[in-house]
């Protein structure tokens, strides 16, 4: 049963949304702003959120780079184009305005999920490709050798091309998998990665962003 996590302070439009979503057979958690959020996705990790950008305390552009590897629907009351097209280059999946068609909501929520039900897809981004089943990566269709960690970190970042993720991020998604890495170590990791993906590709597809993390660069 997968669960949808809704993050919004308009009550009655939350309520609305529970009520659907329980309806369809999904599992709801809540949070009402964007603190509780937070705390409530360090605890359960859930197939998909369903984000407000006008939060209390934090806003839903100022949590959306901390929610990594699930897919995003921000419902918002904004409508300017530009809004939307930030939001979505800083990670969301989509982005829905209010007021919504129930039907159009649920036929976008269940687009989401069945993109995440495929974890053997190839990852790509730019001209690097990384093969989930074979664990082949490649650089401009070059064949890159990577250390059990450097994939590890190569895939996240894959996941979220052009985002940036923070350090604390990297190593807690990274932890299960490469547990000898830590916050002294990934840097070097990083750069160890970026020389190979540099020397196959002939370019910097990874980025560091000052004070939050690293990126992979969509751009050259």
């Amino acid at each position: 049963m997968k669960t949808i996590a809704i993050i919004d302070d308009d009550v009655p439009i939350g309520d609305m949304l529970e009520e659907l979503l329980t309806k369809e057979g999904f599992v709801v958690i809540r949070a009402y702003s964007g603190t509780e959020a937070l705390y409530l996705l360090e605890k359960q990790r859930p197939d998909l959120v369903l984000l407000d950008l006008m939060l209390p305390g934090l806003s839903g552009e100022e949590l959306l780079p901390h929610i990594i590897g699930i897919p995003v629907i921000v419902i918002s009351a904004k409508i300017d184009i530009r809004d939307k097209v930030s939001v979505l280059f800083s990670g969301a999946s989509d982005y829905i305005t209010k007021p919504f068609d129930t039907r159009e909501l649920l036929a976008r929520i269940a687009v989401q999920l069945r993109k995440g039900t495929n974890p053997s897809a190839l990852l790509s981004a730019a001209d690097v490709t990384l093969d989930p089943l074979s664990h082949a990566v490649t650089a401009a269709e070059i064949p890159v050798k990577l250390t059990r960690t450097e994939y590890a970190i190569l895939k996240l970042l894959l996941q979220n091309p052009g985002q940036a993720v923070a350090k604390s991020v990297i190593l807690d998604r990274i932890s299960i998998d490469t547990p000898d890495c830590t916050e002294s170590s990934l840097k070097v990791h990083v750069s160890n990665l970026r020389k190979k993906l540099k020397e196959a590709g002939g370019r910097d597809y990874i980025e560091a962003i000052w004070g939050i993390g690293f990126a992979f660069a969509v751009k050259s």
